[in-house]
């Protein structure tokens, strides 16, 4: 296992303490602060000239089991951590795609005996590249084990001296710092998308909420609130809020609905199903989403979805890709 290199060792080791005290709280920031740890680490991690991609995935896969450890029930750590390493191995495909593109093209120029033989490494190549980047990023495949590093590693080995000087000066290898840069392009979208998480789920609000509908909801976020505001803009509905006990956020989201104009009515949690029977719809916000579909949400949701399933009431809920388990 490769620790985080001197340079990020104190950002990585402050993030686990702030995981560890609850010092981070809501999966939006902890989703954030993960991915610009890694992307850190990233950026000052040295790679072997052999395997890059290999280095980088070993040294997230490092940090990123002590940030899950210390804080296991956020799941939005684990979610990025395995983003980023499907960024990782999506790269390296990209670029082992360009380069047998070159080799084919090279194969062109050539006789017709050495260009049956780069057909065959471009055809290869191409494959293994066309294998890994069509792998759909699930917990299985982004958390395997890459093959052995020793097979490609073993005619190197025998200029000792040779191969620790290029060691040394690797990160200055133009195709490893491409695939640094990539990797940390790739990042900086995903915390573009990550900030932009509320907007892009506000945008949908049109398409879901109609005219005069009903809509019920439970617990508050930033996301629900945006959301309900969104669509308020066009359209005329009513809100039934329930209290949320025992943190009784509903009446902090019930305000907040109120002073926007928006027909708002605030209800005990013991009248969902009383009230469930006159609602169109109903749309909660979500701390995480398993692969199975099921959601981490506040509790005393599960009696307003049962609640929903019981009078066929259409059920919504909001969540960013940051909150999927992938």
């Amino acid at each position: 296992m490769i620790a985080a290199m001197p340079e990020t060792h104190s950002v990585v080791d402050d993030f686990v303490t702030k995981l560890k005290r609850r010092q981070v709280e809501g999966s939006l920031l902890t989703a954030r602060h993960t991915a610009i740890v890694l992307r850190q680490v990233i950026s000052h991690q040295r790679v072997t000239h052999s395997a890059p991609a290999a280095t980088l995935i070993k040294a997230v896969k490092s940090v990123g089991l002590r940030m899950i450890e210390a804080n296991p029930i956020e799941l939005t750590v684990g979610n990025v951590v395995r983003r980023v390493l499907h960024i990782i191995r999506e790269e390296e495909a990209s670029l082992i795609m360009a380069n047998a593109a070159g080799v084919s093209y090279a194969a062109e120029s050539d006789d017709d005996d050495n260009s049956a033989a780069h057909s065959v490494l471009s055809a290869t190549a191409l494959a293994a590249a066309n294998r890994s980047a069509l792998r759909a990023p699930s917990l299985h495949n982004l958390l395997e084990s890459l093959p052995s590093v020793q097979a490609g590693t073993h005619g190197a080995s025998s200029s000792g001296a040779d191969s620790e000087g290029r060691s040394k000066s690797v990160d200055r290898n133009p195709k490893i710092s491409k695939l640094k840069h990539n990797v940390i392009e790739g990042i900086n979208e995903l915390l573009e998308e990550i900030d932009s998480y509320h907007s892009q789920v506000a945008e949908q609000a049109i398409e879901h909420i109609h005219q005069n509908e009903v809509i019920l909801t439970y617990g508050r976020s930033r996301a629900l609130l945006e959301f309900l505001l969104e669509a308020k803009k066009k359209r005329s509905f009513q809100v039934f809020v329930a209290e949320g006990a025992p943190r009784y956020h509903g009446h902090t989201l019930a305000k907040e609905l109120a002073a926007a104009d928006l027909q708002t009515t605030l209800i005990t949690d013991s009248a969902v199903f009383a009230m469930i029977s006159r609602v169109n719809m109903v749309i909660v916000s979500a701390h995480a989403v398993m692969a199975d579909g099921g959601a981490m949400v506040p509790v005393g949701l599960h009696m307003v979805a049962l609640a929903a399933r019981r009078h066929a009431v259409p059920f919504v809920v909001l969540a960013g890709i940051h909150k999927w388990w992938s």
